[in-house]
Parts: structure tokens; C-alpha cells; sequence
């Protein structure tokens, strides 16, 4: 379980880092639209690099597309509408307010979605300290944001 957690703070590590080298990348070709192609791009072909040699890159059986639901189909766009925010955003506000803000903003739709069991996962009811926490990342970033 530890590797998970230890996944998950690499990747929040990293965001802050891609928030910097994607807007970087927007800004100096002048073409954000291409960027986030490019961008894409990159990801896309380490995925099929990483697939392949992990022996895990095969295509799904015809009945498994019948059976995902609608919203399955929208996690691409909810990326593409975080790497914007990366290109359009991120160099303007600084990195410690946008990833502050990106993060704390997913913290608390996350305890909507576990509160709920929506969108796949099961449910964790949302008690006072989880709530606490909410707020103290929403007090954080307001203090990362202002000073």
C-alpha cells in the first residue's frame, strides 16, 4: 500500500513540475493549442512505450465497450481542461497558488465523490474531520494564493 501512497505524492510532486514545463513549452511557440497537441503527443507515446513493455497493452474484448458507462468517455476532456488550465494559467498565478488551487479543488470534489460513491468509487461518508481537512487545504491555499 505504501508504493500507492508514494505514486500518488510523486505525481503531485510532478504536477507542479509539468504545470511549469508545459506552460513553458505554450509560451516560447507561441501556439498553445499545438503545444497541447504535442503534449498529448508525448503522453500517448509513453503510454504505448510503457504497455508494451509491460506486456499490458491489448485490445478489449468488442463487448467491453457496451458496458462503460457515459461518463467513462469524458475523463480525456476533463485532462485536456487541466492541461489548458496548465498553458493558460499556471505561469500567470505562480506554481504555488495554481497547484494549490488545482489540489485543494480536487480534495473537495473528492469528498463529494466518496461521500456519494459516484463515478466508480466506493463510498466514504464525509465526517467532521475530513471536512476539517477540506477546509484547512481551502485556508492553505488562500494563504499560498495571497502572500
Amino acid at each position: 500500500m505504501w508504493l500507492l501512497y508514494a505514486f500518488a505524492i510523486l505525481a503531485g510532486a510532478l504536477n507542479a513540475i509539468q504545470a511549469g514545463a508545459n506552460a513553458t513549452l505554450s509560451k516560447t511557440l507561441g501556439q498553445p493549442f499545438l503545444s497541447a497537441v504535442l503534449i498529448l503527443a508525448v503522453s500517448s507515446t509513453g503510454f504505448l512505450v510503457a504497455g508494451w513493455v509491460a506486456g499490458h497493452l491489448s485490445w478489449p474484448e468488442p463487448s467491453a465497450w457496451g458496458r462503460l458507462p457515459w461518463w467513462a468517455w469524458i475523463g480525456g476532456l476533463f485532462g485536456a481542461t487541466v492541461l489548458a488550465s496548465q498553458l493558460f494559467v499556471a505561469q500567470r498565478i505562480g506554481a504555488g497558488p495554481y497547484v494549490g488551487l488545482v489540489v485543494t479543488a480536487a480534495v473537495v470534489v473528492s469528498l463529494a465523490l466518496d461521500h456519494f460513491g459516484l463515478l466508480g468509487f466506493e463510498e466514504h461518508r464525509a465526517n467532521p474531520w475530513r471536512l476539517f481537512g477540506a477546509a484547512l487545504m481551502i485556508a492553505g491555499v488562500s494563504l499560498v494564493a495571497r502572500f
